[in-house]
């Protein structure tokens, strides 16, 4: 077999991709496993696990042996029953469970990992990026579940601690009624029946426990596509050629390969100076030439300490690991004994903290109704059912990762990718009609991917991706008819503050036919269904601290609650990295609302109905369950401006 010219090059730098298995065992419809053998211990004669030493808070049992000498073991199986199961608890797949959640669907969310947020969490501590590019095009930032939580962390963690990161997404999720969290818990099998998925098993070692999950849907948003073989979906892996889609980016020809994945590192200033001993495992580099990007930026590491592209990228994950291990901290040994730049001023600076778990970017994307391509990003993605967008730049790292600096390689960043909208069949497995997905396993080529792939896109996937399988749970029918309802799903995520190009909100009939009267400004704005700044359309209505809005109605109607978008602050950084220096904020924005006054107006007179207080969220409900003849909203403190603005005001 031949030999790809770039892996012998890598080689040659000192770098040792794990060799291929020439026959990776690929299972499509599991069996759950014989129990996990324990420790042999005394048979009692009896069979089974029998207890020889009681006390009244203590069993001690001893394991027996069957004839055929295995060991019966203390694990269990329990089963659950839900409307839909969310596989993988990153960021999509958070998403993709609260949004399931929050629209009535009985919800599981299944994660490998004892922490939320994936390569978000303190695991591994990369920063979110999306459409707004760390704010270089303002106002493009994801809203609706993201939003929220990011908000919170605003509010609740100025100190940008991932652990406290870690306990808001797990806090936000636990309190979610209708979900159900399953830490700690791989799945490992699949049982299929007629095409469809019946139930998905995984094994939680922390209890020693099978979790087997039946459900009437379920979202893979592991990231590494972990369902596809369990059940035979179709998949990908690698890069197309260039001719298949269209792609003038991609190769000319289509190979295995992938982006690698990579460690970081987190180091502190001290008083004194801080000496460094690498492990004699560790990579040398002796020179800034051998590593290919800059190396003067110590408080996380470097996005470049990337390998795994050439090997694969699933299987080899723990060998590549090792790898990485050992060239953060050559780098590290580098910066710290033997950089003419940077070793003075580092020689203060000591390792706080490293990453054991790799941040992947790029393995298994499964085949979908609809494959987001090349062509589909750079023309803006202009669907009939869009559900989510994008905008980061098509960012494509070589394969061979930290071993470009020798080869003269470059993540290519090809060209100014344009806010671009997903189609609902991105989302949507072809062939089997239960199976959605959500995140980086999304239906992508892999050059849509290399933009798709990133968090913030990744999110506003999965929370359409819960929203649509709520909606088909509710209506009795399989994700793919969700097409046919596909405005009603729009106009769904639109009400929980998502954003969706192209696509106005459409509000009720009394919020449409009220008179609005405010007390300064324009107040016609707030219902013209496009929530957020567009170009140089501010689509708000503008206001002070004092100010009210009233809205009128016809006739007395019925209004369960008042829903408002107040202004967070599109225009500013409030993603939390510790990857970069710059101007992201630790607190919530000063033009955010954070009290107002609500009143009601019955038989000619307005009466106290409601208020908000403390509030640190851009969507706002306030519940009123009041027949009125109109409401009056008065702003009375922001968080720190005297001049604030709201995008949307109805009433449901």
């Amino acid at each position: 077999m031949r030999r790809r010219a770039g892996a012998q090059r890598l080689e040659s730098l000192g770098f040792h991709p794990p060799p291929r298995r020439t026959h990776p065992h690929v299972c499509s419809e599991a069996t759950p496993p014989a129990p996990h053998h324990g420790h042999p211990g005394e048979s009692n004669g009896a069979g089974g696990m029998a207890p020889v030493l009681s006390a009244s808070r203590c069993v001690l049992y001893n394991p027996t042996r069957t004839q055929d000498h295995r060991v019966i073991t203390m694990s269990r199986t329990l089963t659950h029953e839900a409307d839909v199961c969310v596989i993988g608890g990153g960021m999509a797949g958070l998403a993709a469970a609260l949004s399931a959640a929050r629209h009535g669907a009985d919800t599981v969310l299944m994660h490998d990992r004892p922490v939320l947020g994936g390569n978000a969490s303190s695991e591994c501590r990369v920063h979110i990026s999306g459409a707004d590019r760390h704010n270089r095009r303002p106002n493009a930032r994801e809203t609706g579940i993201l939003e929220e939580l990011r908000l919170a962390n605003l509010c609740r963690n100025p100190q940008r601690s991932y652990s406290v990161w870690d306990a808001i997404l797990y806090d936000t999720a636990r309190r979610e009624e209708g979900l159900r969290l399953m830490l700690n818990c791989s799945a490992q099998q699949a049982c299929m029946a007629d095409g469809r998925i019946e139930s998905v098993t995984g094994w939680q070692g922390t209890t020693q426990t099978h979790h087997r999950v039946r459900a009437r849907i379920f979202i893979d948003c592991s990231g590494d596509a972990v369902l596809a073989p369990l059940t035979g979906a179709a998949f990908r892996i690698g890069r197309e050629g260039r001719e298949e889609f269209g792609e003038s980016f991609a190769p000319e020809r289509p190979d295995r390969g992938t982006m690698g994945m990579t460690l970081a590192f987190a180091a502190a200033e001290h008083d004194s100076p801080q000496p460094f001993t690498a492990p004699p495992w560790a990579h040398r580099f002796d020179r800034c030439e051998d590593l290919p990007g800059g190396h003067g930026w110590w408080e996380l590491g470097y996005w470049w300490i990337e390998l795994g592209g050439l090997a694969d990228s699933i299987h080899d994950t723990e060998q590549i690991r090792d790898q990485l291990l050992a060239v953060v901290l050559g780098v590290w040994d580098h910066i710290k004994n033997r950089c003419p730049h940077h070793r003075r001023q580092a020689a203060n600076w000591a390792l706080n903290w490293l990453q054991f778990l790799p941040a992947k970017r790029e393995s298994r994307r499964y085949v979908g109704r609809h494959v987001l391509s090349q062509q589909d990003l750079m023309s803006g993605g202009h669907f009939p059912d869009v559900v989510a967008y994008g905008g980061w730049t098509i960012d494509e790292h070589p394969p061979v990762g930290v071993g470009c600096a020798g080869l003269g390689l470059r993540p290519a960043y090809h060209g100014d990718t344009p806010i671009y909208g997903i189609p609902y069949g991105t989302l949507v497995a072809r062939d089997i009609p239960n199976l959605m997905f959500a995140g980086r396993c999304a239906s992508c080529t892999h050059i849509a991917m290399s933009s798709a792939r990133v968090m913030g896109t990744a999110t506003v996937m999965g929370q359409a991706a819960g929203t649509a399988a709520a909606l088909a749970v509710r209506r009795g029918i399989d994700p793919p008819e969700v097409s046919d309802h596909v405005g009603q799903l729009q106009q769904a995520l639109l009400a929980d503050d998502a954003y969706l190009p192209g696509v106005r909100q459409e509000f009720s009939e009394t919020t449409v036919r009220a008179k609005l009267i405010a007390s300064a400004g324009d107040p016609e704005p707030l219902r013209d269904g496009i929530n957020r700044p567009v170009g140089d359309e501010q689509h708000a209505w503008n206001c002070r601290v004092g100010d009210a809005l009233e809205m009128v109605f016809p006739a007395p109607a019925v209004v369960e609650r008042l829903t408002l978008i107040a202004d967070s602050g599109l225009d500013q950084l409030i993603q939390m990295s510790h990857w970069q220096a710059d101007d992201q904020r630790t607190s919530p924005p000063e033009s955010l609302l954070a009290d107002a006054r609500l009143e009601v107006r019955i038989g000619g007179r307005w009466v106290p109905a409601g208020a908000v207080r403390g509030n640190y969220q851009r969507l706002v409900r306030i519940d009123v369950a009041r027949r009125c003849e109109g409401i009056r909203l008065t702003i009375e403190k922001t968080w720190g401006a005297e001049q604030t603005r709201l995008f949307a005001a109805y009433v449901d």
